[in-house]
């Protein structure tokens, strides 16, 4: 009987340990994923260096973060449109982005994209003077 609970008591603390060890493993794999995200926000190069190619973009009225986060991926000009939505959500350009055809560069950064797309519209009585 006694070798029994001996045993049992092994057991149920190698198995304790090993499920510890694998919670410390999701915490620590999930906090780098994290990090290394939240890092990208701030620092995200551009798609490329030097020239690089000019893409026309059509932005819709109405359009969220999000959607035109999405579009510029798909166009090659950004690696990720739900970070972009963040970069809008984090920046100054919060809510300012305004409908029109934008050319756009594969070396802007997404920060550069914001200030192209988030432009007032220069008005008639603007042009005049």
């Amino acid at each position: 009987m006694n070798l029994k609970y001996i045993v049992a008591a092994t057991a149920q603390i190698i198995i304790k340990l090993v499920l510890f060890a694998f919670i410390i493993m999701y915490i620590l794999r999930a906090a780098t994923a994290a990090y290394d995200y939240g890092y990208r926000v701030f620092t995200e190069p551009p798609m490329t260096f030097g020239d690089g190619r000019i893409i026309s973009v059509y932005i819709e009225d109405g359009s969220s973060a999000l959607d035109v986060g999405e579009m510029l991926q798909d166009k090659g000009l950004i690696r990720d449109g739900r970070l972009f939505m963040i970069q809008e959500l984090l920046s100054e350009h919060h809510d300012k982005i305004q409908p029109g055809v934008y050319d756009l560069n594969t070396n802007m950064t997404a920060q550069e994209m914001l200030e192209v797309i988030a432009q007032e519209p220069e008005t008639d009585e603007e042009t005049k003077d």
